[in-house]
């Protein structure tokens, strides 16, 4: 992915930074686990990492798509104009052939809504896999709220036989051997196996107080999981897996539909048709039936001039359908150059509204190459009285011998209250809800315990101490 324009003393891990930031991302450093390990816990336990490089890239919470190399170097590469953005295809199998997911109405108070689909004749290879399973940990992270909202699961189509059932039963009735583990367990059983385990401990608590625990299961009665908690181990995933059954179940259908459109259209490219998903019936327990994935594709009209106005340049219509276009928004002018049409792939949940796709344009028009202008509007800037007066204070202080101190805005409450012999609640003070620290319990209702801690700090100082300080407190108004 490298840029050819650049300068040639440029080498290649500057270009790919530069392109990083040209594309609307950050290069946050290039590092080894062998050189994170150092930092945190010394050179002596870095002995034997990797020194494979990585990449460290900060992404927008909201790009779903570029959470996997494969999003992310498709992006890139759709963005220098290498390949064309893929057309996403959803395969309806014939009558009776697809695979059905049955939802009853017992998970209605618990987690209701559930979504599915297939990858078929899917190929993996060690690194293929790895991305495969980081994606639904960084999805689970982020968009789906630690699997309040939406938990995704993944299985070997092959050892499992339709229809699947979503179902909730009593924990006692559920017994299954959990992703690997060698024997079976009931489903109390597993919260408890699981208590101490760091990664799955987090999860216990959006089920575990609940009369029924969801789980799905094949016609067979093989559980395939216990959703948000943990897969069965019967229907693991491996390098030689081919066919993968994908549920989401989660509380929100909108956010389990997008998870479920980000998964299948990240690695769809890997099955042996490219770019097509397998589509799933779910019937509701009302007996009605919805087809997913939805990979919907939608259409919005925009002005040439509305962009060229909000960003603040003068493309011609064609111009800004091609910017667009480079950001996976495949875009061309209608209705005499008055509109661009532009199709929203679904990969792209982020964009809802015009401004979005304004933002697009932008990146894609490049920040740096915006041209500074004076801003039209015409207006004096005056200085605040109140600032005026401080800064004539702080140079008259200055002037007499004073060391002006800057201390923090935070304080612990024995700072402003014990220490100065006052009682907390004559002070007014406005406490802060999660400190980080004891030391930021309230924000400062008086400047003296900065400036007695700033003394206590410096007393192998020469006396005399001078110290002032000008700033504001905060106090709360009745």
């Amino acid at each position: 992915l490298i840029n050819q324009n650049l300068p040639s003393s440029f080498t290649a891990d500057e270009e790919f930074d530069e392109l990083c930031f040209e594309f609307g991302l950050e290069l946050d450093e290039i590092t080894s686990e062998k050189d994170i390990i150092s930092k945190e816990k010394g050179e002596e336990k870095a002995k034997g990492a990797s020194d494979v490089i990585l990449y460290k890239i900060d992404v927008p919470a909201n790009r779903y798509d570029l959470l996997c190399l494969e999003g992310l170097v498709r992006g890139l590469q759709v963005f220098k104009e290498r390949i064309n953005l893929p057309r996403f295809e959803k395969i309806i199998p014939a009558e009776g052939e697809g695979q059905r997911l049955i939802i009853t109405d017992q998970t209605a108070q618990i987690r209701p809504h559930a979504v599915a689909a297939v990858l078929r004749n899917i190929t993996f290879t060690k690194d293929r896999y790895d991305s495969f399973i980081d994606l639904q940990e960084k999805l689970h992270q982020n968009i789906c709220r630690k699997r309040a909202l939406v938990a995704i699961g993944t299985h070997d189509l092959d050892t499992i036989t339709g229809p699947f059932t979503f179902t909730a039963k009593a924990p006692s009735e559920i017994k299954f051997k959990p992703l690997n583990q060698s024997q079976e367990y009931t489903a109390s059983q597993i919260m408890d196996l699981y208590r101490t385990d760091s990664h799955l401990r987090h999860y216990l608590h959006l089920i575990e107080n609940k009369p029924r625990y969801p789980v799905i299961y094949d016609s067979n009665g093989i559980v395939l999981s216990m959703p948000p908690i943990i897969n069965g181990d019967h229907t693991k995933i491996s390098l030689n897996t081919r066919n993968v059954f994908i549920e989401c179940t989660g509380t929100d259908i909108t956010k389990a539909k997008i998870v479920l459109d980000i998964i299948v259209t990240m690695f769809s490219e890997y099955c042996e048709k490219p770019f097509t998903v397998e589509a799933v019936e779910v019937v509701y327990p009302n007996g009605k039936t919805h087809i997913y994935p939805e990979l919907a594709y939608r259409t919005e009209k925009v002005k040439p001039d509305y962009i060229n106005k909000k960003v603040g340049i003068s493309e011609t219509p064609s111009s800004l359908a091609k910017l667009l276009t480079r950001m996976c928004l495949k875009s061309h002018v209608t209705g005499n150059g008055n509109h661009i049409e532009v199709e929203i792939p679904p990969t792209r949940a982020d964009i809802i509204h015009a401004c979005d796709i304004v933002e697009d344009a932008a990146i894609a028009y490049g920040y740096n190459n915006i041209q500074m202008v004076i801003p039209k509007t015409y207006t004096i800037a005056n200085q605040l009285p109140l600032n005026k007066l401080t800064e004539l204070l702080r140079l008259d202080l200055a002037a007499a011998g004073f060391t002006e101190a800057l201390t923090f805005a935070l304080c612990s409450q024995e700072d402003i209250a014990d220490k100065l012999g006052m009682d907390i609640t004559a002070t007014n003070a406005v406490r802060i809800a999660n400190p980080k620290t004891a030391e930021f319990q309230v924000a400062r209702t008086t400047l003296l315990p900065g400036l007695l801690k700033t003394i206590a700090a410096n007393r192998k100082m020469p006396l005399p101490l001078k110290l002032f300080e000008i700033s504001d407190i905060v106090v709360k108004d009745p």
